[in-house]
Formats: structure tokens, sequence, C-alpha cells
């Protein structure tokens, strides 16, 4: 399998970006240039800060009142993923990944350049980009964008062989997770040992057709998503564990990296067009199973899922309400949350709808009806902020860990 590996320094990849983006910016003498990490206010603590995407805008909000900062334009429709270095979040935009750095807050001129910026994961100290159009994997450390100040840090490149959406990991010990296709299809995954000028194939599985999303699970197990199971990743080979039906899609895996047991979401129709979800496939990485359960009423959104304290997987059903099921039995537990009002599925998975996600023992609700964010303390359902009316209905947040 050949392969193209670069290792760039930040140097390079910041002039680059910094020309693209300097048209773009205008600050007037008594302003802050954007991107300037030593001009955070001290006061600001890391993980005080959400960002939420709006209507042609991002927003800065404080994580524990929702008082919006401060607001700054970008792309009609932008994702918004954190670092994970508690302080800075990634908006995609048409030039690649942009900085946003919530501490100072400012969008920042900083900019991993990407062709269709997709997937970001966080592992192991590593934060790891995905570039559909490119189909290359751009690595740095988490922590890098705090100590280069807000410059584009060193990072380390691996381009696929062929353009797709698609998405990468990189283990404890440096093993390159990554998946295979091309931008009519995917297949499988490819794992890869780095070297100093190349990679060394390992593994590799074409088993699992239409791949998407990733998770790690105890024991660094690695899961990816199928459109008939899922594709593991453990003790360093591929392992396929199918649906119990023919098409059994799972997209998206909520992991909790200190347990085996890994919940994906769950569709078995492909004709259905909807984005509801009733059911979910749990994924016993340990004993090497998948089964998958019925949610009976509960109806929920991809957006609207996450793993919180315990270990639990909570839900904002269609019901308005935070359920929340142990991965262990795939049973409810007795506590359901009210937050918002019903609601009916998006037309499009870009249109904003109702959405959660989780944050330690926090939950982050996007309320479309009061267009605004609401935060909830999972362990007591107790409303912990109510955020004020937004500038246009909130879509994706990143909680700034």
């Amino acid at each position: 399998m050949t392969n193209r590996y670069r290792l760039l320094a930040g140097g390079s990849l910041a002039a680059v970006a910094l020309l693209a983006a300097g048209c773009a910016t205008d600050a007037s003498p008594d302003e802050p240039s954007a991107g300037s990490a030593a001009e955070a206010p001290a006061d600001v603590s890391a993980s005080s800060r959400v960002a939420v995407s709006l209507e042609g805008e991002v927003g800065v909000l404080d994580a524990a009142t929702l008082e919006l900062i401060d607001t700054f334009p970008s792309d009609d429709f932008t994702r918004v993923n954190a670092v994970g270095d508690g302080r800075n979040v990634l908006v995609t935009t048409a030039e690649g990944f942009q900085v946003l750095d919530t501490a100072v807050p400012a969008l920042t001129d900083t900019v991993f350049e990407a062709d269709a910026a997709g997937h970001v994961v966080r592992h192991a100290d590593k934060t790891v980009l995905f570039s559909d159009g490119w189909g290359e994997t751009t690595i740095f450390d988490t922590d890098a964008l705090v100590e280069s100040d807000g410059a584009l840090p060193e990072v380390r490149q691996y381009e696929s062989e062929a353009p797709h959406h698609g998405v990468s990991i990189v283990l404890a010990d440096g093993t390159l997770l990554t998946t295979v296709g091309t931008a009519d299809s995917r297949s499988g995954a490819v794992a890869l040992e780095p070297h100093d000028d190349h990679y060394h194939e390992l593994a590799i599985s074409d088993q699992c057709p239409e791949i998407h999303g990733e998770g790690t699970a105890a024991d660094e197990v690695a899961v990816f998503g199928c459109q008939n199971g899922a594709l593991l990743f453990k003790d360093g080979e591929f392992l396929k564990l199918d649906a119990p039906d023919d098409f059994g899609r799972m997209g998206n895996a909520y992991v909790a990296e200190d347990d085996p047991i890994v919940v994906g979401d769950y569709k078995n129709d492909p004709d259905d067009e909807g984005y509801l979800l009733n059911s979910i496939a749990l994924i016993d990485t340990a004993n090497e199973t998948y089964t998958v359960q019925d949610l009976g009423d509960v109806e929920f959104t991809w957006r609207g899922a996450g793993r919180g304290p315990g270990g639990l997987f909570f839900m904002l059903g269609t019901d308005g309400a935070i359920h929340s099921l142990d991965p262990a039995t795939g049973e409810f537990t007795d506590d359901e949350f009210p937050i918002i009002d019903p609601w009916e599925g998006p037309d499009d998975w870009q249109t904003p709808h109702p959405g959660m996600i989780t944050a330690g023992d926090v939950a982050y609700v996007t309320d479309i009806d009061g267009q605004r964010l609401v935060s909830v303390d999972l362990t007591t359902g107790d409303i912990l902020a109510e955020g004020e009316e937004l500038s246009s209905l909130p879509n994706e947040v990143a909680v700034n860990l």
C-alpha cells in the first residue's frame, strides 16, 4: 500500500493560512488582533466557555450562565468541534478548520487548511482532523495551540489513496487508524505504524461498507460504524461484528473510554429518509457482541445523544425530555427530565433542531422554540441555566473541554 506522509512545521502552514485569511480581517489599532492567546483575560479558566453555530455566525457563551459574550461572522452553515485543550474550538469554513479562541474570545486567523473539512477526533492527547476533499489526515498535540500562543503548531499529515468522507484516530502508541474509500463509496479501514518518512501497514479490512463514525472504548478498542454492523480494532487486528439485519447502519459511536460497551445509533430501513431514530446498537467490545435495543416510544436524532455520569447513555427525545439508559442492561433508568416542548424530526440533518451535547455531569440543550441554550444537571435533572434569545436558531454546540 503506497502512501504519502508529511511532517510539517507550523511556520510554513501558518504563513499560507494567514495569507489566505488576511483580507478578511480589518482590526482597528485599538482592537486586539485575532489569534494572540496572550490577550485572553486572566480570569478566564479552562472549560468555562461554550461555542454555538448560528446562521452566518458563531457565538461564544459563558458555560455557567449561558450569557452571550460575543459573536463572529462565519459561513452560513458551520460545524464546531472542541480541540480538547479547554480553550479552542475548530470552526469548519470554506478554507478549512478555523481556530476560535473562546477565552479572548476571537475567531482567529489561524486555519488548518482543508478541502471539505470534516471530522475532528480527540484521543490520547492528540487532535486529528480529516479533509474529505483531499483525503488528508492532520495530527497535532491537543495542547499545542495553547503552547504556541494560537499559532499553527507542528503537524503530521497522511494522505489516503483517494479523497472520501472519512475519519482518523491516533491511538496512544501512535498507531493511525484511518478509513479507506473513494468519493463514491467507502469499504473499511487501515491501521498504520508511523516512521520518520512513511507509514507501515499493520492491518487492513474491507469488511465495513460505508464506514462512518468512530469511538474508542475501554482498553483502547477502536470502533467504526458500518452499513451492516461495526468494525473493531482490537489487539492489533480488525474484527467485524455483524448487525442482525442485512441493512443495519450504525453512523455514530457514543463511548465512555473506561467502558467496554459502545452505544451506536441504529437504522435498519434503507428507504427511510427521516432522521429520527428509535433503536440503538449495543456493542460489547470485551465479549465481541453486537445487539440492537428497541427504544419503544423514545425517538431522538444523532445530534441529541451522548454519554454522561455513571457511563449512562442520554437522549433528548421528541417528547422534550432527556432519557437515560444503562448500556450494560439495555434498560432505561427511572430518571426522565422534561426540558423543552415536544418537537418533530428535521427534514435535513443540517436543519437546526433540538439537540444535546454532554460534558461530564452537564448537558447543553438547543431549545429551538426559545432560540436559546439550556444547561441541565444530568444527575438531578435540575436546569442550571437558561440562555438569552440568540440572533438565530442555535445549531451545533461545542463544549470547550
